[in-house]
């Protein structure tokens, strides 16, 4: 069958013969952009477009959703503007699909003077039609679906988009992993406002909607998750909000509790943790209402660290109806999102290549003026004049052998380096002087690591065993025996508790250790080559890890399970780091390249090209760059590399003189590098002055 694309059609299918509509007499339109053929209507927005399902005839009649938008156009006037605000909106539906659970943008234009978007096809079922099949909710399942979703809206938000219509008609079940899709983001409703002459026009839908939005037609994060939880509230106890709504206008979200009981049907169980938390979805006023979705988020799981507070809601649009966005979000200073970023008090490199972490310090470092994976808003303004002078390299001497590992001390008094030489030495920093040598190991040592508090320092060497010492003493406190092949990386968890190893090729596998007993926690198991960096995300959530199987996995700590595998490269995986932010990921790799990856997105940032050979380490810097981070690279090219993460661009080089750079460690106070590697002078640091 062949749908007729006439929004005001009564009985739009067709046989395939047809060239008229056999209904209303207009003539069809075979393939839409030449390739997506209407077979179904989904829905009808009331004279102003519909939604078809459609078949990509150049995709094997692969199905994907069509939405038609707004009468014939005439080119004057509010039409006019509908075709400015449909590819505005085509625009942002093209940046918001990057997220895995949003459809993806397949195609957008204009035909015999209509307008289609041409979006993915989600197979599942909406869960309206869910609940209409298997019932009401239990709170397990509510609290699942709210922390499947929030990050979604986290997402958008961030994006400066209002969703505006969230209801369980909007949210559908995705078959093949049960993973919850935000669809249709108002762009048919904000044309349909736009078009008609009178005013008034709400997007949204009755007793979901936020009163702030039905009243004023003005929508801000906050009224997105008025919506969400009038969604939660359906599907606990089975009753449309929308019908209270016509009943009793607002008046039942004061009292939404009594639903819990209704005749026929059993009391729901909510617990008084998820209680508080509906009651705040669910505020009339929104001053008093949840602000953001990491609010929401973070009294779901109060175990995790507290957020910074999100000022409250001021009713005054940062955008009109007519604007770029979806609707109007919460007025921002400058337009631009600032988080201030509290960097960890120490900042330690792990393993032959160089992992990093940034935990928890007490003292502001720096702020980032937008995350690296966002687009550059403005030029970048000259950053503060730094005389060539300014990095003053200064040999540290003692191994005999090459530095395979270099590590800073919590505190930034004490620098640790491991070597070929069976060695690990222990410096003092502002001396230069050597404290201690640990010995112990029978062969090469690969990588080191500080534990948080500085008391401990953690070694992995080809001799297959993870020792732990006494950095006070120097005395060995514990052997770590299990894996079968050489330790290639370690790193210590930012609450200290667990120690993450990687291993070399005849091994494969990473080992969660339990530090308190010495016990080994896990095997994580996936990668095909060896694993020469590990780290752990800024919340301890997450660990990355980096193969020479030229792939980067992130693995769920807490299940144990991958949560997704990076790929690429098109050589092997030297060094991962993760940035402050905890979203993007760096990696060095032996094909001469850094890339950086938004994690939230599984997605490639961009690739920064400039060494001339393998990139064994990669770090951030904080206070160098404009916008509050620099990344750090150091190659087998003999140079370490200054690099800003924002633009891709190169800073500046530090020329090493001989050998390679295998490993670079930042001081805390990120005035200090550590460089090891090869050559003559095989340790050397660079002191930064302002």
């Amino acid at each position: 069958m062949l749908c007729c694309v006439n929004p005001d059609c009564q009985k739009p299918l067709n046989p395939d013969k047809n060239n008229y509509c056999h209904s209303c007499r207009s003539e069809l339109i075979p393939l839409l952009g030449g390739r997506y053929r209407p077979t179904q209507v989904l829905s009808d927005e009331g004279g102003f477009g519909r939604t078809y399902l459609a078949e990509d005839v150049h995709k094997l009649n692969e199905c994907c959703v069509v939405k038609q938008f707004a009468p014939k156009l005439q080119g004057t006037g509010p039409l006019t503007k509908a075709i400015e605000l449909f590819k505005q909106e085509a625009s942002r539906l093209q940046e918001l699909a990057e997220h895995p659970q949003i459809p993806t943008l397949l195609a957008y234009f204009e035909q015999n003077s209509y307008l289609f978007l041409v979006q993915q096809f989600i197979n599942g079922h909406n869960l309206l039609k869910e609940w209409e099949t298997r019932g009401s909710y239990n709170e397990r399942e509510i609290r699942g679906l709210l922390l499947d979703l929030l990050p979604v809206l986290k997402f958008i938000h961030v994006q400066g988009v209002i969703h505006r219509d969230i209801k369980p008609q909007n949210i559908i079940r995705r078959q093949k992993d049960g993973r919850l899709v935000l669809i249709d983001f108002g762009a048919s409703k904000q044309l349909t406002a736009t078009v008609q002459t009178k005013m008034g026009t709400v997007i949204g839908s009755h007793g979901y909607t936020a009163l702030e939005q039905m009243q004023d037609g003005k929508a801000y994060p906050a009224s997105d998750l008025f919506s969400l939880g009038a969604t939660c509230f359906h599907l606990l106890t089975g009753v449309r909000p929308s019908q209270l709504w016509i009943q009793q206008g607002y008046s039942w979200v004061a009292s939404w509790r009594q639903y819990l009981i209704s005749p026929g049907r059993d009391e729901v169980s909510v617990s008084i943790e998820l209680g508080e938390v509906l009651d705040k979805l669910l505020q009339l006023d929104i001053q008093k209402r949840y602000q953001s979705a990491d609010e929401v988020i973070a009294d779901l799981t109060p175990g995790l660290s507290p957020l910074a507070p999100v000022p409250p809601t001021v009713l005054a649009p940062t955008f009109t109806t007519s604007s770029a966005n979806t609707g109007p979000v919460s007025p921002k200073p400058n337009n631009k999102r600032r988080i201030q970023l509290l960097l960890g008090s120490s900042i330690l490199v792990f393993g032959l290549g160089g992992t990093w972490y940034f935990q928890t310090r007490s003292h502001t470092m720096s702020e980032f003026s937008q995350p690296i994976s966002q687009p550059i808003s403005q030029p970048i303004q000259p950053q503060k004049s730094v005389s060539e002078n300014s990095f003053v390299p200064k040999p540290l001497k003692g191994h005999s052998s090459d530095v395979n590992s270099v590590a800073f001390s919590p505190d930034g008094i004490t620098l640790s380096s491991a070597s070929d030489d069976k060695t690990i030495k222990l410096w003092n920093l502002a001396s230069g002087e050597e404290i201690h040598t640990l010995e112990g190991h029978s062969t090469w040592i690969w990588a080191v690591a500080f534990s948080p508090d500085g008391k401990t320092l953690a070694s992995g060497s080809a001799d297959k065993t993870i020792k732990l010492w006494n950095v006070e003493t120097g005395k060995l406190v514990r052997t770590l025996e299990g894996h079968s092949d050489g330790i290639t990386s370690v790193a210590f968890s930012p609450d200290g508790k667990t120690l993450a190893s990687g291993s070399a090729s005849k091994d494969m596998k990473i080992k969660l250790w339990n530090l308190e007993t010495g016990k080994l926690i896990r095997t994580l198991e996936g990668h095909i080559n060896g694993v020469p960096s590990v780290a752990f995300s800024p919340n301890g959530k997450t660990l990355a890890s980096g193969s020479w199987d030229k792939t980067i996995k992130l693995w769920n700590l807490e299940t144990g399970k991958e949560i997704r595998s990076l790929e690429g490269n098109s050589e092997s995986i030297l060094s991962v780091a993760f940035a402050p932010d905890g979203v993007t990921l760096a990696s060095g790799s032996k094909d001469k390249t850094i890339k950086l990856w938004n994690l939230e997105k599984g997605k490639l940032i961009r690739t920064l090209k400039g060494h001339q050979d393998k990139v064994n380490s990669v770090a951030f810097l904080p206070s160098l760059s404009p916008n509050g981070v620099t990344l750090v690279s150091g190659s087998n090219d003999k140079t370490i590399k200054l690099w800003n993460p924002l633009t891709g661009k190169e800073i500046r080089t530090l020329e090493t003189g001989s050998g390679y750079i295998y490993a670079i460690a930042i001081s805390p106070d990120g005035q200090t590098i550590a460089g090891g590697g090869s050559g003559e002078n095989i340790l050397k640091i660079w002191q930064t002055i302002y």
